[in-house]
């Protein structure tokens, strides 16, 4: 890949990032809104985690790996994946989140908390994706696409 394509997948990268940051946060936000009751932030992020990896799955899928899936089971094994691959980067998150909650608390706190820790997440899921999601032999070779 030229320095100059990996400069743009890169910046296609973080803003589709960003996008989903905000997704995760708006559905934060709105759920914690919504429901005040105990465990209400827990709740919040499992709801704003899930917006997030759907609106980056769909993103990532099309416009940073230009990969097709062959029907809606392919794609819903390829979503299974993402999502496992943003297991690992979900504890990253959260454990920003909460530490900066717990730590230093508030609403202002626990966001950045959570933005920095999507970007260290975000990171990391960039590579475990093109390496185990999003292959070109997850495809079989004589099958219509499905964008």
């Amino acid at each position: 890949m030229s320095e100059r394509r990996r400069i743009r997948v890169a910046l296609r990268y973080a803003f589709f990032a960003a996008i989903a940051t905000l997704a995760n946060l708006l559905v934060q936000s709105v759920s914690l809104h919504v429901y005040d009751g105990p465990f209400a932030l827990y709740a919040a992020m499992a709801v704003g985690t899930l917006a997030g990896l759907y609106v980056k799955y769909r993103l990532d899928k099309l416009y940073i790996f230009a990969y097709h899936t062959v029907d809606l089971a392919h794609d819903a094994r390829t979503f299974a994946l993402y999502v496992v691959m943003g297991g690992f980067t979900t504890v990253v998150f959260w454990g920003s989140e909460l530490g900066f909650e717990f730590v230093l608390g508030g609403p202002f706190w626990r966001n950045f908390g959570a933005v920095l820790g999507l970007a260290v997440g975000y990171w990391v899921k960039y590579r475990l994706d093109k390496r185990f999601v999003f292959t070109p032999q997850r495809v079989p070779a004589a099958s219509r696409p499905l964008a």
